[in-house]
């Protein structure tokens, strides 16, 4: 029996999606024939994005952190692309830093990008998503929201509460045919990990039983899998894309 996975008539948003794991995330979104809107802080980055994807793909700017400049990001999706019917919340930020030496600001910069953002676009699509009880939201957590790092509190709750958010939106719309998950990343290929120094590097490689990195399809191939017909009995879940690290 073969199996094909079609978002044909499906309109999916994607925040964060200019480029790394959220650019893989549309672009495969868009492969299996959904319409996806590219969401970045640059209107043109995110218009070049989209024109690079192909048909069916816009970008619009906005500041997840911002609850207009987001709402209206989403208005304008819908009034283009039509109503969203998968929302990946996938754009977030790092602010390393050791406890003691953390700032407030540092601290709130995570949480908002990270679960803030999260919850203003979840909300703003919630009641359509119940008017035509159908949805799919999908938040890309990370493993470090389940181990914890060190240097990473903030970047570490903020991933911790995005599967507790993401847990009780499952709950609380299931009637409504709604679904929400979690992807879990572990190390992936992308320019953070490439900037690691040789050795750090190689550790890192030593801890995967898989033995590699992640590459941003792997990601952008779970997050395919919760948004198609194959996960209509799978809510409430984090599903880990590790290579065996977690365990």
């Amino acid at each position: 029996m073969s199996v094909c996975i079609d978002l044909s008539g499906r309109t999916a948003l994607v925040t964060g999606s200019t480029r790394g794991i959220g650019r893989s995330i549309a672009e495969t979104l868009h492969a299996a024939g959904g319409h996806v809107a590219i969401l970045g802080r640059s209107a043109e980055t995110a218009a070049a994005v989209a024109a690079a994807i192909g048909e069916g793909a816009r970008g619009f700017g906005c500041d997840v952190t911002d609850a207009g400049s987001l709402r209206r990001a989403i208005t304008d999706c819908e009034a283009t692309l039509g109503p969203i019917d998968i929302l990946v919340n996938n754009a977030g930020v790092t602010r390393d830093n050791l406890l003691i030496r953390m700032t407030a600001e540092e601290w709130d910069e995570v949480l908002a990008a990270n679960l803030k953002g999260a919850f203003i676009a979840t909300q703003a699509v919630i009641k359509g998503m119940m008017k035509r009880r159908s949805g799919r939201i999908i938040n890309v957590t990370s493993v470090v929201g389940i181990t914890g790092n060190k240097g990473q509190a903030n970047y570490a709750a903020s991933k911790a509460g995005l599967i507790g958010f993401t847990k009780s939106v499952a709950k609380e719309y299931a009637a409504r045919g709604i679904l929400a998950n979690c992807v879990a990343p572990g190390f992936i290929d992308t320019d953070m990990t490439a900037a690691l120094p040789e050795a750090a590097r190689t550790a890192l490689l030593e801890a995967i039983p898989l033995g590699r990195l992640g590459a941003p399809a792997d990601v952008a191939a779970a997050v395919l899998f919760l948004a198609s017909d194959l996960a209509a009995y799978v809510t409430g879940q984090t599903l880990i894309v590790d290579g065996g690290m977690v365990g």
